[in-house]
């Protein structure tokens, strides 16, 4: 059996490094209880030359090591021979440079590495987890904000939807990521359309679709990003049922932005406030986007518990026909964010 030293992210801003350890080795521990058969071992935290790594063991093949190119804090992967470290040549996912996740600043964004580890763990609960890196998945964030959750999808090189109700945002993203594929040379078409019904407009849509290279754009080997200016709660009618592999989003957390219940717009006046609680609208929302998943598809939602408890979330998620995955291992996110935040996340596979 093989030993390997992990050594984590050291580009983590402060508050995120005190977890960044915990966060990987939970990490880890669901990739090889899902995809791994179980094969990865002994994980822990161990100083070696004064340096803290991640360490843990395995008989690991190379489609298993290609998997683990991806985890989320992942900086260097080494073998540990007696007191020498051998590097193993990373192979990850990624098409793109990282400025596509870092360089958008704003109040209330998600940590990007914490929007990878997200959804790779979603990823994993679903009943081919090793597709991530093998097939092709389609993901939706039905909270998409500013599109960390659909730039991290295209930097997998996977296709990706999203919804919001803010129109400030739908629109600076359209403009962040028209202007990053234009900077970066990509081969790409983005427009920008109202959707109509019977004469109605029900939102605006942005729809780009783009090639990892000039030749893979030119032969039709495209992915796929489309944004949608509307209410989570009518996502059905923009998108068709059993369409989308994993539904990735990070709730509200009542700080930055707030939920609000079923039929209730912030904003208007004499509305509600928006509440702190993502509990009413997941209630609301899940049965709607329960439709939008694949048999065997799963779910991926991260909260801040002082909104919610994990119980309450876990029962939206079953009444819908989901199978909550609630191992030790999927228990080993909850960290601090700041005073008002502290952060889980709980996934769900659809029967």
């Amino acid at each position: 059996m093989t030993a390997y030293g992990l050594l984590v992210s050291p580009s983590h801003n402060r508050v995120y490094a005190q977890s960044a350890a915990d966060l990987v080795k939970a990490e880890l521990a669901v990739f090889g209880e899902r995809a791994l058969g179980g094969r990865v071992h002994d994980i822990r935290e161990t100083e070696i030359g004064g340096v803290p790594y991640v360490t843990f063991s395995g008989d690991l093949a190379d489609d298993d090591l290609r998997l683990l190119s991806n985890l989320s804090s992942l900086y260097a992967l080494f073998q540990i021979e007696g007191e020498l470290l051998r590097p193993v040549a990373l192979r990850p996912l990624d098409l793109f440079g990282s400025d596509l996740l870092t360089i958008q600043k704003y109040s209330g964004k998600t940590n990007e590495y914490f929007t990878k580890l997200l959804l790779n763990v979603t990823a994993m609960a679903t009943d081919s987890p090793m597709d991530l890196v093998t097939g092709r998945a389609r993901v939706l964030d039905p909270l998409c904000g500013r599109g960390t959750t659909l730039n991290q999808a295209m930097m997998y090189g996977l296709d990706a939807a999203g919804i919001d109700i803010d129109g400030k945002d739908f629109d600076a993203y359209a403009a962040f990521v028209k202007t990053w594929l234009r900077n970066n040379r990509v081969k790409h078409q983005a427009e920008i359309t109202n959707i109509r019904r019977e004469k109605a407009v029900l939102g605006r849509r942005l729809h780009v679709t783009l090639g990892a290279s000039k030749e893979r754009y030119k032969s039709g080997e495209t992915m796929e990003i489309v944004v949608v200016n509307a209410d989570s709660l009518d996502a059905g009618k923009f998108f068709r049922p059993s369409s989308f592999d994993l539904i990735v989003t990070d709730a509200p957390y009542g700080v930055q932005h707030g939920s609000r219940p079923k039929g209730e717009r912030p904003g208007q006046k004499g509305g509600p406030t928006l509440s702190r609680s993502p509990v009413e609208l997941l209630t609301a929302a899940v049965p709607e986007w329960v439709r939008l998943l694949r048999p065997g598809g799963a779910v991926g939602i991260s909260w801040n518990t002082y909104g919610g408890r994990r119980d309450e979330l876990a029962g939206i998620l079953a009444s819908n026909g989901l199978d909550v995955q609630d191992s030790d291992a999927y228990r080993g996110f909850r960290h601090r964010v700041d005073q008002a935040i502290t952060r889980d996340l709980i996934t769900a596979r659809k029967r």
